[in-house]
């Protein structure tokens, strides 16, 4: 559907988007996500044609977005991150606008504002003028508008930016309902969103796409170690004898405190020795008194692809046995 070719744009001296290569194909919803300046906004800019490239190419079906720009952006619906609304028209008067704008014609024109205003939800503010609506209907008009001449596409460019819980809530509920007809496309900087409606996620750091799959897989990617912390009765010799038996071990640490050891064990290949674990040490008769696998969460993975290793170090310390904080 998609096809982003050796995308960069230069500023002067400075790299905004440098190099990305990437396929969008039908019918499934994208995250792209990065953490703000990472250079998502500019890359949507150029996706959807508002924005020229320094080089590189973007493709909608065949068509270049900046040689075919007519028929290719027939293709895409957008949302920019400030929606392009005006303040004193009604969201009925503004569809109306925009639907012609876009070159939609006769009995079509009603339709299709019909519709995108059921989609959206915003039937009962139409004739409410825009200045007056909550930043979550204005939104939702954005989306309308976005809709309006039957896109293949949709564009999102941050769209819970400012919106309470309530309202995003209801902002991810309609995009997942969008998903169903259209291929999304979503920017944001805010994981949990990303994570909630996207079947695949694109990350962006410093104008690099440094990541392009689905959830699951980054997850499985990022988990080259599995940890386990617990705390049990018995001695560091004793602990030790227990754990001897068990294979897969790379790295231990065991930590006498007043009667009872707290033991942290990382395994090779991503080993899961949980089970294991419990059944030796319930075997010699030592009660574990804590036990708590530790894997690395979407959110670490984002940290450790767009540079944070510091703060994915922190969190990681924030889980160990004794600690003050859980995080």
């Amino acid at each position: 559907m998609i096809e982003v070719k050796h995308l960069t744009k230069k500023y002067g001296d400075h790299k905004a988007v440098s190099d990305l290569n990437f396929r969008i194909e039908n019918g499934e919803i994208y995250g792209f996500l990065g953490p703000n300046g990472a250079g998502k906004t500019t890359t949507m800019n150029m996706m959807t044609g508002c924005l020229s490239a320094t080089e590189g190419s973007v493709t909608i079906d065949g068509l270049d977005i900046f040689e075919d720009a007519t028929k290719a952006k027939k293709k895409i619906g957008y949302l920019p991150e400030l929606p392009p609304l005006y303040q004193d028209m009604t969201p009925e008067e503004y569809l109306r606008f925009v639907a012609r704008a876009k070159g939609v014609k006769g009995p079509d024109v009603e339709k299709q504002i019909d519709h995108a205003m059921k989609v959206t939800g915003t039937h009962g503010v139409k004739n409410r003028l825009i200045r007056n609506l909550s930043k979550g209907y204005k939104q939702r008009v954005g989306i309308a508008q976005a809709l309006l001449g039957d896109p293949e596409i949709i564009i999102l460019d941050e769209p819970t930016v400012g919106l309470d819980p309530k309202q995003i809530i209801e902002i991810r509920e309609l995009i997942k309902e969008l998903g169903k007809d259209h291929t999304v496309i979503l920017s944001s900087h805010i994981l949990s969103e990303v994570q909630e409606v996207c079947s695949r996620i694109m990350i962006i750091s410093k104008g690099r796409l440094v990541a392009n799959d689905t959830p699951d897989n980054l997850e499985k990617r990022m988990r080259g170690d599995f940890r386990l912390e617990l705390v049990a009765r018995a001695t560091k010799g004793e602990a030790e004898e227990i754990l001897a038996s068990l294979e897969g071990i790379r790295e231990l640490e065991i930590t006498p405190r007043g009667g009872t050891v707290e033991i942290g064990l990382t395994t090779e290949d991503n080993l899961d020795i949980t089970e294991g674990v419990f059944f030796a040490f319930a075997e010699a008769k030592k009660p574990i008194l804590e036990m708590r696998p530790i894997r690395s969460s979407l959110e670490d993975i984002f940290l450790e692809l767009t540079g944070n290793k510091e703060e994915v170090a922190f969190r990681r310390d924030s889980h160990r046995v004794g600690g003050k904080e859980e995080a």
